[in-house]
């Protein structure tokens, strides 16, 4: 996989996107690169750390600059959307050559604040607005996008070659609470018969930014442990009884990697991508399960088409006999009253080219699309959308 340095990798997806955007429908061609994952190292806190992202890279000669009247679309927000959100970005290109996305994956507070500022035209979050926050952004609209898996991630390497470790809701939560501090403790051997546990210490990896990975992951745990929920709580930043922090899915991920005997959580596409083994959880029916698509669409499903008016709901710990307990929607943020008419008409365009032509991106990267009634919901927002008070033309 290559490796590229935080400035070059910046300079590539900059390139990319530009030299996208200057293309015309009439001459645009597929694209010279089809997009590949590669590893950005950079530093977090002293600490190097591996961001897996996605690019293409453009020929020099492809690069043209934007064209005349192009429009800069600017995000900031989650990481757990990130792969998504960069492919979606790169093949709208083909669609809209006019439009260039620029998103920070900073997390979704950092996505929260800035949407709440107006300082990005739309934010990514992967934790549900509280009363507070939306009485600070009058006017926003949380829209659900697709649904992922956020999975406990592990680094031992005396369970490098065995089966893939197993872990239900009170293991899971007393090793986050620091309960739990070593591998071969009675609760995890009792779930897991067949792995030969080391006598090592557990080190527990969170994140340390503003996340709404850590909001769905403290929301199932406070809904599977009264201790969590009366110590710890809810949130997309919480105090962490123990661990280490790591910044984003990216640092998360990296410090695991890092570290023999770590534990963490991260969306399921980054786990995969760097090559994490990723636990299998017993769910609230008993069973043990693990981490798909299949398994996310059925925690979907599990609470099925309804949805408040804010479009966003909770959907860990599902029910469902085959439902993965740790899964959430991801939602885009944007004012339902835009000012920029232009920029309004191009932002719900593309909402609505993500939702139907995007969704083969969402499945290749290991995301789950909306199913129709939700996106249905969604499209009814959408067809609400105004500009200065007036119907977008």
């Amino acid at each position: 996989m290559r490796k590229l340095s935080p400035f070059l990798a910046i300079f590539v997806i900059a390139s990319t996107l530009l030299a996208a955007c200057a293309q015309s429908p009439a001459s645009t061609q597929a694209p010279a690169a089809e997009p590949q994952i590669v590893e950005v190292t950079r530093i977090v806190q002293g600490t190097p750390v591996v961001e897996t992202v996605v690019v293409t890279v453009v020929p020099p000669e492809a690069t043209q600059g934007p064209s005349a009247g192009s429009i800069q679309m600017n995000g900031a927000g989650a990481t757990f959307p990130f792969p998504l959100y960069s492919r979606w970005f790169y093949e709208y290109a083909f669609v809209d050559p006019s439009v260039k996305f620029n998103y920070q994956s900073i997390g979704s507070g950092g996505g929260i604040k800035q949407i709440t500022a107006k300082t990005v035209d739309f934010a990514g979050s992967d934790a549900i607005l509280n009363e507070e926050q939306f009485a600070a952004a009058p006017g926003i609209q949380m829209l659900p996008s697709v649904a992922g898996a956020v999975v406990p991630t592990y680094n031992v390497s005396e369970l490098a070659e065995q089966e893939a470790l197993v872990l239900d809701a009170a293991a899971l939560s007393n090793i986050f609470l620091g309960k739990i501090t070593k591998w071969n403790d009675p609760a995890i051997a009792a779930l897991n018969p067949n792995l030969t546990l080391p006598d090592k210490d557990i080190i527990v990896v969170h994140r340390s930014d503003g996340s709404g990975t850590t909001f769905i992951f403290t929301d199932y745990l406070s809904s599977v442990s009264e201790e969590w929920k009366n110590s710890v709580g809810q949130g997309t930043s919480v105090e962490w009884p123990v661990g280490l922090g790591g910044k984003g899915n990216e640092g998360v991920a990296g410090t695991i990697s890092q570290n023999d005997g770590a534990i963490g959580y991260v969306e399921l596409a980054y786990a995969k991508q760097n090559k994490l083994a990723i636990a299998k959880m017993v769910n609230a029916a008993g069973n043990m399960v693990e981490a798909s698509s299949e398994t996310t669409q059925n925690a979907m499903a599990d609470f099925g088409g309804e949805m408040p008016d804010i479009l966003a709901r909770s959907i860990v710990n599902a029910p469902g006999e085959n439902s993965w307990p740790i899964a959430g929607y991801t939602y885009l943020l944007i004012y339902m009253d835009q000012t920029d008419c232009i920029k309004a008409k191009k932002l719900v365009d593309f909402i609505r080219w993500a939702l139907i032509d995007g969704s083969q991106y969402a499945t290749e990267l290991e995301y789950v699309p909306l199913p129709d009634n939700v996106r249905e919901l969604v499209f009814a927002k959408l067809d609400q959308v105004t500009c200065n008070g007036q119907p977008l033309e």
